[in-house]
This record gives structure tokens, sequence and C-alpha cells, in this order.
């Protein structure tokens, strides 16, 4: 959940004293458990033996780390804006099986089309449109766990929390239920929405897009 809007940049949960606490709190109000394994084992299914796969926002390492151990034949590089975050990912049990990098999600070092998968989780979300766009590659498949439209009131109220602390530049598509047409017109034809679920911030939505 770090990235930068524009000029803004949104350190994890929105204030950097809190980056300690960052798993915690995603464990406690996003159902980690109900969603990142079904990410995890959606990416690893489709990339070939050897292949490489781009955690593009990483946070403190928890998908990439996963993704690693599922798939030890994997180049799996995780990349994070915020050097906090990656010191902690980095003194996780299996980091070793990860290569770090610094960097925004607008301004990556990596060549795109050398991965097989790029993961963005609860990245997209952070970015002004434009800056979507410009992070948004046409290449392989991608995968998204972002936020999704609000279905009733009580998700409403939860995702108004989001949009208080990352801004309603980047979210404003996702409150519309627009992260599927912005992905095809970023070019990829083919999106799949496969899951969706409610979290304690909002209804957060699995997606896959391939060209």
């Amino acid at each position: 959940m770090t990235a930068r809007a524009e000029s803004r940049y949104v350190p994890a949960l929105g204030l950097r004293r809190l980056t300690g606490l960052y798993d915690t709190v995603l464990a406690l109000t996003l159902r980690e458990r109900r969603w990142r394994p079904r990410l995890r084992d959606r990416i690893a299914a489709h990339v070939p033996h050897g292949g490489r796969i781009v955690d593009v926002g990483a946070g403190t390492g928890t998908l990439a780390i996963a993704i690693a151990a599922r798939r030890p034949d994997a180049h799996v590089v995780a990349v994070d804006g915020d050097p906090d975050v990656l010191r902690l990912a980095q003194g996780k049990p299996g980091a070793e099986r990860v290569t770090w990098h610094h960097g925004l999600a607008g301004e990556l070092a990596l060549e795109a089309a050398s991965a097989d998968a790029v993961v963005m989780s609860l990245l997209l979300h952070h970015l002004a449109p434009d800056a979507k766009r410009r992070v948004l590659c046409p290449e392989g498949r991608l995968h998204v766990a972002d936020w999704g439209r609000p279905h009733d009131p009580v998700m409403r109220a939860a995702f108004a929390m989001v949009q208080l602390v990352d801004g309603r530049a980047g979210t404003r598509d996702h409150a519309a239920g627009r992260l599927p047409e912005f992905l095809a017109q970023a070019g990829f034809p083919r999106v799949e929405r496969y899951g969706r679920l409610r979290t304690g911030f909002g209804g957060l939505e699995l997606i896959e897009a391939q060209t």
C-alpha cells in the first residue's frame, strides 16, 4: 500500500509512525487469509518454470515471500518506494528467496517486458489516473488486488476511511467500479474479475488481465 499519487507520497497506513503496525492492521481488517493464498496460487499457476514475477508496491513483502515459497524455481522481484517497509520485509523468514528493489511504481527501472507476471496488491488506488496508465504495461499477465465499488452503505462507509487517508484522486475510479474497464483501456483485452470479498475497509476485488 505504498506508492505516490502524483507528487504526494503515501506511506503505509498513511503515517510513517504507523508502519510497524502495517501487518497487524492488514491481518485484522482485510481478511488476508481469504484472498492472499488465492492470489498467490493464481499467479503461481501460469508462470513458466524459471519465470520472472514482479510485485510492484510490495509493502512488507508478505505476498512476494509467499509466491517465492510456492514457486522456488521462479525469480521473484519485489519493488516498493518506502525504505521502512522494505527493511521490515527483508527481515522476514523466506525473504532471501526474493530480490528486493527500492523504487516508485511510476519510475520502475525494471523492464516490464521481462516479467511473466506482474502483481499489484493494494497499489493502484494510491495512484492518480494518469499515473495508473504509466504503470500499467500490457505484457504477460497482470494480477491486481484492490478496492472495487462498495455495494452497500456499510462498505461505502468503510471505504470512506480509505479515501480519507489516500485521497479521492486515485480512489474515485475504484469507488465507481471502473477498475476492470480501466485495465481494458490500458491495453488488456481480457480482464477477469475472479474474486470479491468484504473487508473492514471496503470491497476488495481480485482481477487478472491478459493481452
